[in-house]
């Protein structure tokens, strides 16, 4: 028997990382699947933990308020070291770029276990953009035995830092798993009524996130004018803007749009609202690297308000477009989106690169076999 620990934190990791644990649960018992969770993000892990009945094998619930990233690191450090010393994993398993995906990472080799990597190789070559982001993945990467990169693009990425090829295996990303998983559950409108029975059906919808640290300050201002302008200029649109709880988000977005009568400012939506959104949505404006995956799979178009992205695969496929945080660029690039000048949702179905629903199958066949037939 393989013994797979899979240790995340956040929502993003465990929306990533659920379809794999899930077909690693289908291989028992040649494999046991022994799922941690650090609790980085507590409530929104949770929502989601709950929408696919996952029970950790272990929480450690080390969420505390207003924690920097030097002491959740060595508070995660520090509590994984000895949790992999009990269970005695064949593997680690980690996803993405969080402080919990490179803290699990360093707590396997002090232990000298073997670690798997999802959604490796990505890069922007910034190591301050995101942040800390960057520098998780670039570092994890480092000690990661298999490494699982969602495309072509971030396998060329790993193969100059010298990664030894053998140990690369590209799968596609697994939220599209995730997102073919709860397709059925999309398609029933009764589910959202309630929370979403603002959004007028007669107006178009845009799709804001934002939320990046480096886009604190003027950025985040600038791209609010931006929204602001949109809303004003075409009363037939609404925007539609989950905003994060994080004072450097929720108070200038508050005092600038707030108040407009086709601007919604709304709390965070559990994922499956969401991604429901997303659905609904007529364009995506975003900072997130995971909505930039999402919404063309379902075939939206985005705009992404940073001056770089370490999946440039969707703007070379032309699904999506870098904006940055200039006003003038956002407003001309939505207006044509608007205005019809845009792929239709079937064509950027078509175009997207990012997986075909098969990436978990892909990666219990390497950690199980040896070897997948990649994606491509």
């Amino acid at each position: 028997m393989m013994k797979v620990l899979t240790i995340f934190g956040t929502r993003p990791e465990a929306i990533k990382l659920i379809p794999v644990i899930q077909e690693l649960k289908r291989h028992a018992p040649a494999a046991e699947a022994i799922v941690c969770v650090t609790s980085q993000h507590r409530q929104m892990l949770d929502q989601v933990l709950d929408l696919f009945s996952i029970k950790p094998d272990f929480d450690l619930n080390l969420m505390r308020e207003n924690q920097d990233l030097a002491s959740l690191t060595a508070s995660i450090l520090e509590h994984l070291k000895k949790l992999i010393d009990q269970v005695k994993p064949d593997w680690v398993l980690v996803q993405g770029d969080t402080t919990t995906t490179f803290s699990a990472a360093l707590a396997a080799y002090y232990c000298r276990t073997k670690v798997a990597h999802v959604e490796a190789g990505l890069r922007t070559k910034n190591k301050y953009s995101p942040f800390p982001e960057e520098i998780n993945r670039c570092l994890t990467s480092r000690i990661t035995d298999l490494h699982f990169p969602p495309t072509t693009v971030a396998k060329t990425n790993l193969l100059d830092e010298g990664i030894d090829a053998k140990s690369i295996w590209v799968t596609g990303n697994t939220v599209v798993d995730t997102l073919q998983s709860i397709s059925a559950k999309l398609n029933d409108e009764s589910m959202y009524h309630d929370s979403l029975n603002f959004l007028d059906p007669d107006r178009r919808t845009v799709l804001v996130t934002g939320h990046r640290r480096e886009s604190f300050g003027p950025k985040l201002e600038e791209i609010c004018l931006a929204l602001k302008e949109i809303a004003l200029t075409h009363n037939g649109v609404q925007v539609v803007y989950p905003v994060h709880l994080n004072p450097s988000v929720w108070d200038p977005v508050h005092k600038i749009l707030g108040g407009i009568e086709n601007i919604h400012l709304i709390y965070p939506l559990d994922y499956l609202s969401f991604v429901y959104l997303i659905k609904k949505a007529d364009l995506i404006i975003t900072d997130s690297g995971g909505v930039q995956e999402e919404a063309p799979s379902l075939g939206k178009y985005v705009l992404i308000t940073r001056d770089i992205t370490e999946r440039p695969e969707g703007v070379k496929a032309g699904i999506a477009k870098l904006v940055g945080a200039d006003k003038g660029t956002i407003c001309e690039a939505a207006y044509k989106v608007l205005n019809g000048d845009s792929l239709s949702p079937t064509e950027i179905q078509k175009r997207n690169p990012y997986g075909d629903g098969q990436a978990s199958r892909r990666i219990i066949e390497v950690l199980l076999n040896g070897k997948c037939k990649e994606f491509c």
